[in-house]
């Protein structure tokens, strides 16, 4: 976390590609004006979840951005695989979001690190 003029500490800005710690380290720090969007099938994004992302399914998402979202909020994105990452990366992008991120390794990397999920219990 770096320091404003040394006294100040401010989240990291984000970057393209992003890693869960940094998304962590933004968490921590109590940044509101972040969203995590989950483009993952909702069966998965039911089943379990990283704390706070909202659901809009890949398939689903140019049809919802443009309402769901304000153009230059800090967008953090995740899908089943890189793959499925990349692509609504590029969707955001091409449609005028400016500040997105790819999270590398997803829901995978998120629970290696031991982060905190929302999950169904049945």
């Amino acid at each position: 976390m770096a320091l404003l003029s040394g006294l100040v500490p401010v989240p990291p800005e984000i970057t393209p590609e992003s890693s869960v710690f940094d998304l962590k380290q933004r968490l921590d720090w109590g940044e509101p004006a972040l969203t995590i969007v989950d483009v993952r099938d909702r069966e998965a994004f039911n089943y379990s979840r990283i704390t706070g992302a909202i659901s809009i399914p890949l398939e689903q998402l140019a049809a919802s951005a443009p309402t769901s979202f304000e153009s230059d909020r800090d967008i953090y994105v995740y899908g089943a695989n890189d793959d499925e990452t990349a692509s609504a990366f590029n969707l955001l992008k091409e449609m005028g979001f400016q500040n997105v991120a790819k999270l590398i390794g997803g829901m995978e990397a998120w629970q290696a690190a031991g982060y905190p999920l929302e999950k169904v219990v049945v």
